[in-house]
């Protein structure tokens, strides 16, 4: 894994590593890289313990801090995954609110770090860049919505 000129840091309290190897194994285009231990004891851990962790979530770089129960996660930052269809949607969501995550609004839901994902559909993407009233449609529609439900966008977008 090359070093990136721009790295996402995502800062965990201690898992850093369980959630990069949890990413790999449900995104494709991911992978973890290299995982560095503390040379020293620091205010959240102690020597060789895991620092940092090196991986990719779909193709983008990021880093995983392992630096305590100082800063928590919220939705000002989150990844957004577009998906082609309902299976693909509904594969992205359980595998994150199944394991520890939850459900949250219009498409959003938490892993069991509190990292805010967003599973897209392509149609809801679609729907909302066509403007006027089937851009609306798909709005209202998505809006009562957790996880997305692709026929319930196309029949919204089609009227």
């Amino acid at each position: 894994m090359t070093t990136a000129k721009n790295t996402i840091c995502l800062w965990y309290d201690k898992d850093a590593e369980a959630a990069a190897r949890f990413y790999a194994t449900v995104f494709p285009d991911s992978a973890v890289g290299a995982v560095h231990r503390a040379p020293g004891d620091y205010p959240s851990g102690k020597a060789g313990g895991v620092l940092t962790v090196q991986f990719t979530v779909a193709g983008i770089p990021c880093l995983g801090l392992n630096g305590g129960p100082t800063f928590k996660h919220t939705e000002a930052f989150s990844f957004q995954i577009a998906t082609n269809d309902q299976e693909e949607t509904d594969r992205y969501w359980n595998a994150i609110v199944g394991n520890g995550g939850q459900e949250s609004a219009c498409g959003w839901c938490k892993d069991r770090w509190g990292v805010s994902w967003q599973i897209t559909p392509r149609v809801l993407t679609e729907a909302l860049a066509a403007g006027g009233d089937e851009a609306g449609r798909a709005f209202a529609a998505m809006m009562g919505m957790t996880k997305i439900d692709v026929a319930a966008i196309e029949a919204a977008r089609r009227g």
